[in-house]
């Protein structure tokens, strides 16, 4: 079979029955993808599949042929961490860590389709990951510190976009008058 994992090709040989997690694991050594129940109720084996949260214990490695696939090690390139991966960090939302790669999968999933989730809809998207040592309420804030960032990153031109929204906000500073020079004639309209 032939895939993408974290934005790679891969081809490979599969048994027919090897589940999909087992192969990112045993075969790929992505061991960032948990093994924690092998019935899909825990989510720690959650990936993205073509930008969708699926838990990988649930499906078979054949049944990724042709598709693209993101485990927790392909969110960080060069170093750089993904936001949601800085918001468990800065809102401290991890402690043990099994449930993390899967619990910050599946919030990359939920901001992908809504930029800005509320707390329901966040407890939502992640009541299919179970985690035994927090108690949520510093995942959802993680969540919820993503979501700004993403959403202050994604409003902020960068680059050329960044150079040009520069270039015209001095220009049309520079082309009319100043709120301040209107003041400074007292304001009249010539009444």
């Amino acid at each position: 079979m032939s895939l993408g994992v974290n934005g790679q090709p891969v081809e490979a040989d599969v048994e027919p029955r090897l589940l999909l997690v087992h192969y990112l694991r045993d075969f790929l050594r992505l061991t960032g993808t948990q093994v924690g129940c092998d019935t899909t109720t825990c989510g720690a084996c959650t990936i993205l599949l073509d930008g969708m949260a699926v838990k990988s214990c649930g499906l078979f490695a054949v049944q990724a042929a042709g598709r693209e696939i993101t485990t927790v090690e392909g969110l960080a390139p060069h170093g750089h961490l993904n936001p949601v991966q800085e918001g468990f960090k800065e809102c401290f939302a991890l402690q043990c860590g099994f449930c993390t790669p899967g619990m910050v999968l599946a919030s990359i999933a939920l901001l992908t389709s809504n930029p800005d989730p509320t707390e329901d809809e966040i407890r939502w998207a992640l009541s299919g990951n179970l985690c035994r040592c927090t108690g949520y309420a510093n995942i959802v804030k993680a969540v919820q510190w993503a979501a700004d960032k993403m959403r202050a990153t994604a409003s902020a031109p960068t680059g050329m976009g960044a150079i040009l929204a520069a270039n015209a906000a001095l220009g049309s500073s520079q082309g009319s008058p100043s709120a301040s020079s209107a003041s400074s004639h007292g304001g009249h309209d010539g009444g």
